[in-house]
């Protein structure tokens, strides 16, 4: 990224300006598509760690002999260990995981993160005095959703919550404990070789003044070693692993890490600057990371939820009509949430119960209340609202808000602290986002909202963030209609952003597959619209994607290098001007248009769902243990209430794999006939590297591989579970055709067979078949004869198959390496 950037002509002063600026977060999700057990997963990393050990060269025969040994003993366990879920886990365990990965993954991670940053900067010959100390670096932080992403999971309580700010709480300065332990270790620096700065002394004694015993217990050691002694000190100023603080702890992260900053003055007084770099300056990363709260937890919830709450609130506050506000026109949504917003009574008195769904809002929101009043807002993500359809999805988070006493005062009226996000999924609503984003900027109270923020955060505009959901606007209309159309979408939002003098944080709701946005991070990165990075870059880190990327120090840095990278080049393309080629746009909007109409040709035909049903284990996935959130969102039987997970993970495990490539061949095709010589540009633009359009790079090559993917016959097998020969012929040579035509047209772009311009991915592919075919086969013998026996109404035979077809679940699973 660095020699890419100097090549552009971008200097190195302004790449070290952009690195400085650069805001990353991975969001990490419970989503249920990681289909191995934890237990399972962490056999894999004893491997892992066992199999690095062994590459050294250091051993000795003996010493190997030990190793293999070891790796048998590994082995052994993995193969006696039982594979599947037995129940669904509980998400206190899915809690777990995630704090092992924010706890103890990536720490050291972001460190060797940063030590390879600064190696390769220096490798290429650029001045390292640019990028010394943690604020030169991109800036990461850390979110989560396990504990507070609500969207159709009951399980997930206002109790959870406030467990769950407290658990990262304490993993967090556990972290910075220890972290400090370390440095105190290290700090030996004596009297009688250097004398201290007057200003370490002062803030010694100042120090230990503030902290009272505490302070006289951590300076009576080490007496000679006043370095040492003032990281005793720092250690004792921490606040209690619960939260409780006391006289001359530090109550915000903000003040350790200047503390730090002064320790690390002190060592270059005395000609120690090498010590800083490696050991003070690692700490204050951490600090700088994971502060005292670890995480930033979201809050996220349905629309249509919060609108029953309101419901509630409004009928038992005697409003006519209260009841049937989820179905009240927009114009008279927006007169009562106006006039009310202007107000600070509650609908709910004290003391009072909040009636139905009121009750868990209000009750999460407290909790959100006492935790900003106790502790502030570093562990605070945003309040996100899925399926945003209106402005007055977003106010009505505010009205729930008041009641809930999450509001506070501002300047000229209330204010709220945390950042109510709208989340677009479906195509229709990220067509509708710009109008709706630019009706909710322009809001009084938004506006008061957003001054409030900037200015406690000391940020140089006002900051919104807006999430983007992947998987749903993919299964609404398909992949090319979801790319263009997120792509359209995101360009449009950062331009009202900018009338409104409001710098946007785009945050991408990605799944784990190509059919719900996956692809590699880089290059996911870079195709993003030009002026839609600068403001921060959030990322959802789903289910089986999480232990793939991160699973270990090594995995996890390299994926840090990879976020750091693509947002490096997507800055670096920024400052030179970087625009969208003018003629692509139209061609790129006749290409979503086409192929959209002929995905939603195929599931909208009569039957499609049956096929589905019977022609996927659908059913079976719906029946496993993957993760603690329900499949459905309200348990209806339909398309639109199945979340994109199962969706997408059914299709890939009958190796149709149709949420990745449907509908790009037909919109290729009429293109191709229609209009030759728009053809001919795209093959060109497309022909050209990857640096003059990233997007359509980016769309061609992820659609290429999940075509690829593809088996034919592995696919009729499983079409031949439909018992209706007549959907079953008609819907399947439908499917085929398509493949056929998508085939067809890539081989036009790509100027020849796919195994030969992707031969990688194609040799990949074929070990695989190889020993795929037979679990395909297995599974669908099972599913044959589970269906069977359910159809005779021998429930028991059919459920004493689960387990075995659980397994052929996870089996395939891990050898596509993809679930949903």
């Amino acid at each position: 990224a660095f020699t890419q950037a100097l090549d552009r002509g971008v200097t190195a002063e302004q790449l070290a300006a952009q690195l400085r600026n650069l805001r990353l977060e991975p969001v990490l999700t419970a989503h249920p598509t990681e289909a191995k057990r934890q237990t399972v997963l962490e056999h894999h990393r004893v491997l892992y760690r066992l199999l690095v050990q062994r590459e050294n060269s250091m051993w000795t025969p003996a010493e190997l002999a030990g190793l293999d040994a070891a790796l048998d003993a590994a082995l052994e366990r993995l193969w006696r260990t039982g594979e599947i879920y037995l129940e669904k886990p509980r998400l206190e365990a899915e809690r777990r995981l995630v704090l092992h990965f924010l706890g103890v993954v990536f720490p050291d991670a972001l460190v060797a993160f940063s030590q390879r940053l600064r190696q390769a900067w220096e490798a290429v010959g650029l001045d390292p005095a640019l990028i010394a100390g943690p604020a030169a670096l991109p800036q990461f932080a850390f979110g989560s959703w396990v504990g507070g992403d609500r969207d159709g999971h009951p399980g997930v309580t206002a109790a959870i919550t406030r467990d769950t700010l407290a658990r990262h709480r304490e993993a967090a300065v556990a972290l910075i404990e220890e972290a400090l332990a370390r440095l105190a270790s290290k700090l030996s620096l004596s009297v009688h070789r250097q004398a201290p700065p007057a200003a370490l002394l002062a803030a010694i004694r100042d120090r230990a003044e503030a902290l009272g015993e505490a302070g006289r217990t951590a300076v009576e050691r080490n007496r000679q070693e006043p370095w040492r002694q003032y990281v005793n000190l720092l250690r004792a100023a921490l606040p209690a692993r619960d939260g409780a603080s006391g006289p001359g702890v530090f109550d915000r992260a903000a003040g350790l890490d200047r503390a730090l900053a002064g320790l690390g003055e002190a060592l270059a007084a005395v000609g120690a600057g090498r010590l800083v770099a490696a050991d003070v300056d690692p700490v204050r990363l951490l600090v700088r990371s994971f502060g005292f709260h670890l995480a930033r937890l979201d809050v996220r919830q349905n629309s249509a939820f919060h609108d029953r709450a309101l419901a509630a609130l409004l009928t038992a506050a005697g409003v006519a009509d209260g009841e049937g506000y989820p179905g009240w026109p927009p114009a008279k949504r927006r007169e009562l949430l106006d006039k009310e917003l202007a107000t600070s009574r509650p609908f709910v008195r004290a003391g009072q119960a909040p009636p139905g769904e009121a009750e868990a809002v209000l009750g999460c929101y407290e909790v959100l209340a006492a935790e900003l009043a106790g502790r502030g807002a570093d562990g605070l993500g945003a309040l996100i609202v899925s399926m945003t359809r209106s402005a007055e999805d977003l106010l009505a988070v505010y009205l729930l808000a008041r009641d809930g006493g999450l509001l506070l005062p501002a300047e000229d009226g209330p204010a709220c602290p945390l950042e109510v996000v709208p989340l677009f999924e479906t195509i229709e609503d990220l067509e509708r986002a710009p109008a709706i984003l630019d009706d909710y900027l322009a809001h009084p109270l938004v506006r008061r909202s957003l001054r409030l923020r900037q200015q406690r955060d000391g940020l140089p505009l006002p900051r919104q963030q807006v999430m983007v959901g992947y998987s749903d606007s993919g299964k609404d209309g398909g992949i090319v209609a979801s790319f263009w159309g997120l792509y359209r979408a995101q360009r449009a939002l950062a331009g009202v952003g900018t009338r409104h003098g409001v710098q946007l944080c785009f945050f991408h709701g990605r799944g784990g597959t190509i059919g719900r946005g996956a692809g590699p991070t880089h290059r996911f990165i870079r195709a993003l619209p030009p002026g839609t990075v600068g403001g921060g870059l959030r990322m959802t880190e789903q289910g089986e994607t999480i232990s793939q990327k991160y699973a270990n120090r090594g995995t996890a840095s390299h994926h840090f290098e990879l976020l750091a990278a693509g947002a490096l080049a997507a800055a670096a393309f920024d400052l030179g001007g970087r625009q969208d080629p003018p003629a692509l746009g139209p061609i790129m909007d006749r290409l979503a248009a086409t192929s959209r109409r002929a995905y939603r040709d195929l599931i909208e035909r009569e039957g499609f769902i049956d096929f589905f049903g019977e022609a996927t284990p659908i059913d079976i996935i719906e029946a496993s243990r993957h993760g603690s959130r329900p499949p459905r969102r309200t348990g209806e039987r339909t398309l639109a209430d199945l979340r994109a997970i199962p969706w997408v993970f059914a299709w890939n495990q009958s190796r149709f794999v149709l949420p990745g490539w449907y509908g790009l061949g037909s919109a290729l095709e009429e293109l191709a006939t229609a209009d030759p010589a728009a053809f001919e540009q795209l093959l060109a633009a497309k022909a050209e590297t990857a640096e003059r359009w990233p997007p359509l790079h980016y769309l061609i090559s992820n659609i290429a591989t999940a075509w690829m993917m593809v088996s034919r016959p592995v696919m009729q097998r499983y079409a031949a579970l439909v018992e209706d020969e007549g959907r079953r012929e008609t819907l399947l040579s439908v499917i085929e055709a398509e493949h056929e035509r998508t085939g067809r047209m890539l081989e036009r772009i790509y100027g020849g067979p796919l195994a030969a311009a992707r031969p990688r991915i194609h040799r990949v592919l074929a070990r695989r078949d190889e020993a795929l075919a037979p679990l395909h086969d297995h599974q669908v013998s099972l599913l044959g004869r589970c269906r069977a026996l359910r159809a005779e109404g021998d429930e028991a035979g059919a459920e004493a198959l689960l387990p075995e077809l659980l397994l052929s679940v996870n089996a395939i699973a891990a050898g596509l390496g993809v679930t949903g």
